[in-house]
């Protein structure tokens, strides 16, 4: 049975942990993404985090009601660090792109943490203040909203899948990764033309254009069919027919 989380008011320590350090969430969820990017999702436990922050694991309960939810934490935190800094420019296309790479980066630089989260919905602050955003910025684009909510199921799902892909690449191991790599350079350049006409043809486009993420390219794809059918552009365009 999932113990009882203390309340926010009462969960602060009276007394700092062995190592002069009084606990947070966000100090908690700091030292669970250096577990992650050192040891991967093996090495995520109540135990190494205690460990971590020199504190017993049955400490942790103060702030979360188990691990799951600490993983719930740490998505939250992935989306917080993607909105800090952004503001709207009021051109929804610009804006758009910028929260997409902003996410899409944020999860990236941590990959082991990504693959755990990115299918997650947490319900968290964070989370909740990216898709006021999202939404706020479709609609500033004078989307009716059936269509603003279809093209934020999109965006959304697109930037996360996105994330997910290029983070399980990041995540493997340097030798796997290059060796990868190295068969788009290898395998796919000597394929004869008279088996496989297209791929030789483009082999060395293929080479170059493979080794690196799709998301940008995809993401002025869905933004390009968004303005064919966006009445008004924030600047007062008129869209594409």
């Amino acid at each position: 049975m999932a113990k009882p989380v203390v309340p926010e008011e009462k969960r602060r320590r009276r007394r700092p942990t062995r190592g002069g350090t009084v606990l947070s969430e966000r100090l908690i969820v700091e030292a669970a993404l250096r577990l992650l990017r050192e040891h991967g999702s093996s090495g995520l436990s109540a135990r190494r985090l205690g460990l971590a922050l020199d504190c017993d694991p049955s400490t942790l309960y103060r702030y979360f009601r188990g691990m799951d939810e600490v993983i719930l934490a740490i998505g939250d935190a992935l989306i917080g660090q993607a909105l800090t800094g952004w503001s709207p420019t009021g051109r929804w296309r610009d804006d758009l792109r910028a929260l997409g790479l902003r996410i899409h980066a944020a999860y990236t630089a941590h990959p082991q943490a990504a693959v755990l989260t990115t299918s997650r919905v947490t319900g968290r602050p964070n989370e909740l203040a990216a898709d006021e955003t999202v939404l706020s910025v479709l609609r500033g684009a004078g989307l009716p909203p059936p269509l603003e909510v279809r093209v934020y199921h999109a965006f959304i799902d697109q930037t996360l899948a996105f994330a997910a892909l290029d983070a399980a690449s990041l995540a493997l191991p340097n030798a796997a990764l290059l060796a990868e790599e190295e068969v788009w350079r290898s395998t796919y350049a000597r394929l004869p033309s008279a088996t496989h006409p297209h791929v030789a043809e483009v082999a060395p486009l293929l080479a170059a254009e493979m080794v690196g993420s799709a998301y940008p390219a995809a993401l002025e794809l869905l933004l390009d069919g968004v303005t064919l059918r966006v009445p008004f552009y924030g600047t007062g365009n008129r869209a594409l027919p």
